[in-house]
């Protein structure tokens, strides 16, 4: 009897997870390249589950691709790794099992770093590879982004008549990561051509059986659900499950009543758990008919919580000169001189001071609740720097939320520069996302939405600028990386100090016809060593020739080099004023009293302007 023939009666119970027992074992690298190395063990787990009542099972294939492999220098073994794993299966199974080729989803919370046509170049090596070796079927398992399921169903429906079974994985209970509906999904799914339809992997038999109850029976196509043990815990260095069979037992009745007709188990289950299933629903038939109930979900508040006091800097850049400083976060506990910096600062009319984000690696004090001090000392407005480097994509989701609920709307999103460049040189870059991931997902907070598509129940308001180095060979290539920020959704931009008027006529002409406003970056010089410093070793910054001269000429005197610095930046600032409606002025060595004298001299001069031009 063909397999889709038995689900037409029966309920057709399928094996746990593979990775979990093989983890136990002690192995914690590459599992698929077992099937070559270790092909006894692998048969000897597909056993074990047979002998605890599974009717199906699975190759040891989930990440036998070539992108995954590719981590493990096998990518040259797809066909190898998987012919075997589909031989040890159909040798265990001996006829009393069928064998589904498995094929696990690619993406993950971040889509868009693997193309499609990555996928479906990786996909189809392995899904011929498990057909050559006539599998009873292809399972589709763990796929988190729909699109990526709905492009493999196709590839596969097209090129074989065996049973398909496709599984997404849920982000919450009835929802995937993209917040489309599961019933949605399953039944988008269907129309493609899924001979079964289901949800596995992430969540435990109680969210699993919360969402089915939103699923209606498909119209051509079965049901399935492969649980996970329990939520995974993590002790001396090692991830381990605790939920135990009984539970699986209990909940075995209940996934029968939700029309589920393949019942397996995922990460953390073992033959134990699949015995349970079997034991309680060998023999009894599924169900015909159900009723769903709908899935309680919190709606989006249209209006964010903490309106704005201020409209946002992109729009104040566009409808007149604009100044803001840079003031960072000192190195040292005693904060004084940084509040005495701040309120002279807001006296000079500044729209805003920026707060970098432990530049140049080095631990500084936390730049989100010095903002919000200036905030609540000075009035004056904070945008707070954010770095990729620093936090994995749970820690800055959660500093962001931070960051709303305190009111600080203003945010520049940057790379960070690397650990080694700092203080820590050991300590780790995270990097969990690049500088372009982390605008689109801190829009995708605007949108009351989380970074994993979860409903936050109201909508952030923040404003965003990206960084912008013009200070590099190809000022296009330059160009090129401001408009794919614009894409992923920057407001505006900040660039990197310019130190000469040709740079600045330069930068003008190359950004005039963006559609996002310019901040244009100046920095006052306080001697020839800083200058030599920033030219030489800060990544970003170049000072010409003749200006690191001048500096140089007047080493052995720096109050006058100081006044020095201070007139090459007022003069870069006549320059900027007659190109730019923003400039952004940084601080050097919280010597707050240089950017005080040059945000007054920016103000002077854009009046200045503004009244010449009024007149012409």
């Amino acid at each position: 009897m063909s397999f889709l023939n038995k689900l037409k009666n029966e309920i057709i119970i399928a094996d746990g997870a593979m990775g979990t027992l093989l983890y136990s074992y002690g192995t914690d690298s590459c599992f698929e390249e077992l099937n070559l190395s270790q092909s006894e063990q692998i048969q000897h787990i597909h056993e074990a589950y047979i002998g605890a009542g599974a009717e199906l099972i699975q190759t040891n294939t989930y990440a036998a691709n070539y992108l995954k492999l590719q981590r493990y220098g096998l990518e040259d073994s797809v066909k190898e790794i998987n012919s075997a794993a589909a031989r040890i299966a159909k040798k265990a199974a001996k006829e009393r099992a069928y064998v589904a080729g498995t094929i696990g989803g690619i993406r993950g919370f971040k889509p868009n770093m693997i193309t499609l046509e990555e996928i479906k170049r990786s996909f189809r090596e392995q899904l011929y590879c498990l057909l050559l070796e006539n599998v009873d079927g292809i399972l589709l398992e763990t796929y988190y982004d729909l699109e990526e399921l709905e492009t493999v169903l196709a590839i596969a429906r097209k090129e074989t008549d065996l049973p398909i079974i496709a599984q997404v994985s849920l982000q919450e209970a009835g929802v995937l990561q993209n917040q489309t509906s599961i019933a949605d999904a399953l039944a988008k799914l269907e129309g493609i051509g899924a001979d079964v339809v289901g949800i596995n992997c992430r969540l435990g038999p109680h969210h699993m059986l919360k969402t089915l109850e939103s699923v209606p029976l498909p119209k051509h196509a079965y049901l399935s659900a492969y649980p996970n043990a329990s939520i995974p815990a993590y002790t001396d260095g090692k991830f381990h499950y605790e939920g135990d069979a009984e539970y699986f037992r209990q909940s075995a009745i209940e996934f029968r009543n939700q029309g589920v007709r393949l019942l397996g188990g995922c990460c953390g289950t073992t033959p134990d758990h699949i015995k349970a299933f079997s034991d309680v629903l060998k023999g009894l038939p599924p169900i015909e008919e159900k009723e769903t109930k709908a899935i309680n979900k919190v709606m989006v508040s249209e209006k964010p919580s903490s309106s704005r006091e201020l409209p946002p800097l992109q729009d104040i850049v566009r409808e007149r000169p604009s100044v803001i400083v840079e003031l960072d976060p000192p190195r040292k506990l005693d904060t004084s001189r940084f509040f005495e910096g701040a309120k002279a600062l807001k006296e000079a009319g500044i729209d805003s001071i920026t707060l970098a984000d432990n530049s140049l690696a080095s631990p500084r004090v936390c730049n989100s609740a010095l903002g919000y001090l200036v905030k609540q000392q000075t009035g004056l407005r904070p945008l707070v720097h954010v770095t990729c480097r620093d936090r994995n994509i749970i820690g800055l989701q959660s500093h962001l939320m931070g960051l709303h609920a305190l009111g600080l709307n203003d945010i520049l999103a940057v790379t960070g520069d690397p650990a080694r460049v700092g203080d820590f040189p050991g300590a780790s870059s995270v990097y969990d996302v690049s500088s372009f991931e982390l605008i689109s997902m801190i829009k995708q907070l605007n949108e009351g939405l989380s970074f994993s598509g979860k409903d936050l129940g109201q909508k952030a308001a923040f404003s965003v600028a990206g960084a912008f180095n013009p200070n590099v060979r190809s000022l296009e290539k330059a160009v090129g990386r401001l408009e794919k920020k614009i894409e992923h959704g920057a407001d505006y931009f900040i660039s990197q100090p310019v130190f000469s008027e040709e740079k600045l006529l330069e930068v003008h002409e190359a950004v005039k016809d963006l559609k996002a406003p310019v901040y244009i970056g100046l920095m006052p010089l306080t001697g020839s060593r800083n200058a030599e410093f920033l030219h030489n070793e800060v990544p970003g910054i170049k000072i010409s020739d003749s200006i690191r001269n001048r500096m140089a000429s007047l080493k052995d005197d720096p109050a006058q080099a100081g006044a020095e610095g201070i007139a090459i930046a007022k003069s870069l600032i006549d320059a900027a004023a007659e190109l730019f409606n923003g400039i952004y002025l940084i601080t050097p060595f919280m010597r707050y009293e240089m950017t005080v004298e040059l945000s007054n001299y920016a103000r002077e001069t854009t009046e200045r302007l503004s009244r010449r031009k009024q007149h012409a």
